[in-house]
Order: C-alpha cells, then sequence, then structure tokens
C-alpha cells in the first residue's frame, strides 16, 4: 500500500533518475567490448555473450556490413524497437537517421570498419526534445574480416509516439592498437664494488696485426 511521505523525507523520482544516467549503458557496452579484445586488436562476434551486458542489452545491437557504409541490424534491443515503433532487426542502422546526415553516417561507419576504430556519436532528433547516444564497436567475423560491430544507442527524453529521426551533432572517432610490449629497463653500468667480467685478450698474428679472438675469455690465474 502506498503511504504519503512524512515531512523532511526526500521523494525521489524514479523515472527521471533512470532518464538521467541512461547513458551509462553505452560506457558498459564499451567496457565489456574492451575486456574481451583485451591485448588483441579485436574480439569476434563469437565472443560476444548478452549476459556480460544484460544490463545494457535493451539498447545494444549487432550491425553485419552488407555493401560499403551500409549495414543492417542483426540483432537489436528492444529500446530500438520503441524507437521505431517496430521490429528492427534487418534494417539498415541509418533508418534512425535524418536524410541530411545519413551519407555522413555511411562515411563514418565504413571508416570504422577500415581502420578499424571506435566511434561515439551524439544525436538528436529533429524536434530537439530527445537526445542521443550511440557507440559502434567493430568485431571480427568468424572468418576474421571486420564485417560485424557491437553497438550502443540510448537516448534520454520523451520519445513519444513518433521521435523522428536524429541529427548527427558529433562524432568521435577513437583508432584502436594492441598494447604495446611491457616496457623493458636500459641495462646499469656496473657500479664499483660490482664484479667486472673479464675482458677478452688482445692476440698478435703472424703479420703482427691484433686481433680479437672470437667468444674466446683468457683468464688470469694472478
Amino acid at each position: 500500500m502506498y503511504e504519503a511521505p512524512k515531512d523532511g523525507e526526500n521523494v525521489v523520482n524514479l523515472t527521471n533518475f533512470h532518464t538521467s544516467h541512461s547513458f551509462s549503458a553505452v560506457a558498459q557496452v564499451e567496457a565489456y567490448w574492451e575486456g574481451l579484445r583485451q591485448d588483441k586488436l579485436l574480439p569476434k562476434r563469437s565472443d560476444i555473450d548478452p549476459r556480460g551486458i544484460e544490463a545494457a542489452l535493451e539498447y545494444a545491437f549487432i550491425l553485419e556490413r552488407v555493401a560499403p557504409g551500409v549495414a543492417r541490424m542483426r540483432i537489436a534491443g528492444s529500446h530500438l524497437s520503441d524507437l521505431m515503433g517496430m521490429e528492427v532487426r534487418g534494417m539498415p542502422i541509418t533508418a534512425f537517421l535524418s536524410t541530411d546526415s545519413r551519407r555522413r553516417f555511411s562515411d563514418t561507419l565504413e571508416e570504422l570498419f577500415a581502420t578499424p576504430a571506435v566511434g561515439t556519436l551524439a544525436l538528436r532528433n529533429e524536434t530537439g526534445a530527445v537526445e542521443g547516444r550511440m557507440i559502434l564497436l567493430p568485431l571480427k567475423s568468424d572468418m576474421g574480416d571486420v564485417t560485424r560491430m557491437l553497438g550502443c544507442f540510448v537516448t534520454k527524453g520523451d520519445i513519444g509516439a513518433d521521435p523522428g529521426r536524429f541529427n548527427i551533432e558529433d562524432i568521435k572517432i577513437r583508432t584502436i592498437s594492441v598494447a604495446q610490449t611491457a616496457f623493458q629497463p636500459a641495462p646499469q653500468a656496473p657500479t664499483a664494488d660490482a664484479p667486472q667480467a673479464p675482458r677478452p685478450t688482445l692476440q698478435r698474428t703472424a703479420t703482427g696485426a691484433r686481433t680479437v679472438p672470437y667468444l674466446r675469455l683468457v683468464k688470469s690465474d694472478s
């Protein structure tokens, strides 16, 4: 049974709390992808386990590149279907974008596949009422080519019955690199107290030229 709050008690609107913190799903999906990648260039599509991003699953999707600059959604969370008001699996990812933004998105998508690189997009719908964040994380197929992508698309604001298409406000691209080999410190010069390795002894040939015996050390008994 609901009880009205007493004087002095704080009331938290859980709906607003969820909305204002919803972009955290983007960071969760990126952290999961980085965890799979470790010291490899890219994880594989087969490495993705939905249980690893369970808290962000409704915002996540998997893309497959089908042509230059064109990728279709093979898997999509419920939030993406809510945005479109229909099932979105099989649709091109550009279906979420305004006509003016589609070419820019396609060019970015192709760059992310080819480099490869991570892309983060700031979006806003055509009415200006809904803000969005999208991250695109390339994956290798089981054949080893970069034709898959893990993504996350989160919006903040009342999507209503028809949120409209989204315009791109900003794109950030981060090139992926394999972790560098652990740093090896340069050898230190021996101290005065440290024993020094014996030096090779110079020998004279019959012609009088001095040579250093190959890999030969002469030890003095004195």
